[in-house]
């Protein structure tokens, strides 16, 4: 460890992703909507940045995954950039997680096992919607869902333009809010993807 401090509490332990499934877990019992919601940031070609709510669904032993449309413009910006970052905010815990790194796609089983997962509305609704595109109205939407519905029937299978996105990050820093604004604040950073992790203290 960097700071040569032993971390203990909330902050304990040897592996970053462990640490952030703990947190998760807790949240999942105190947050009141969605506590795997975190806010998605990418830069587009010009270098301007977009942020924006998506849903982490899982948390891998080295990466965190979610799900999107790949013809979206997060998608079109992660494809250009290959790189993201996001936070996870939990205002019940006073805690959050905040990561940059790498991304891949996950495209194979692991997309279709979660796609069948969801409920048939939203598996519809996936193929219906072209994601981030104009739209000429709400009604224009729905009539487009029942088309799709009438042709791909009650078992739709996913769609080849939606799927999955690893995060493997390159940092992860782990916060908590202190009194006075005295937080603590906890950065995991490596070279790589294949790298050890370097840990310290950072100031609030």
């Amino acid at each position: 460890m960097d700071s040569g401090e032993k971390r203990a509490g909330i902050f304990a332990g040897d592996d970053p992703f462990a640490i952030a499934r703990s947190w998760l877990a807790e949240a999942e019992a105190h947050e009141p909507n969605d506590p795997n919601a975190m806010a998605l940031a990418t830069v587009d070609a010009d270098g301007l940045p977009n942020v924006r709510m998506v849903l982490l669904k899982e948390i891998e032993a080295e990466a965190f995954v979610f799900y999107t449309n790949y013809e979206s413009a997060k998608a079109r910006e992660i494809e250009e950039s290959g790189k993201a970052a996001f936070v996870l905010h939990w205002k019940s815990l006073r805690r959050q997680i905040r990561v940059r790194g790498l991304v891949t796609r996950e495209d194979g089983e692991k997309a279709d096992a979660y796609y069948a997962s969801r409920s048939l509305p939203s598996r519809l609704g996936a193929w219906a919607s072209k994601q981030s595109q104009p739209l000429e109205s709400r009604g224009a939407l729905m009539a487009e869902v029942a088309k799709v519905t009438a042709r791909k029937g009650v078992n739709p299978p996913r769609p080849p333009f939606w799927g999955g996105y690893r995060i493997a990050p390159l940092e992860i820093e782990f916060w908590a809010d202190g009194q006075h604004r005295l937080h603590d604040r906890f950065r995991w950073k490596r070279e790589n993807t294949a790298g050890k992790w370097k840990i310290g203290r950072l100031q609030p």
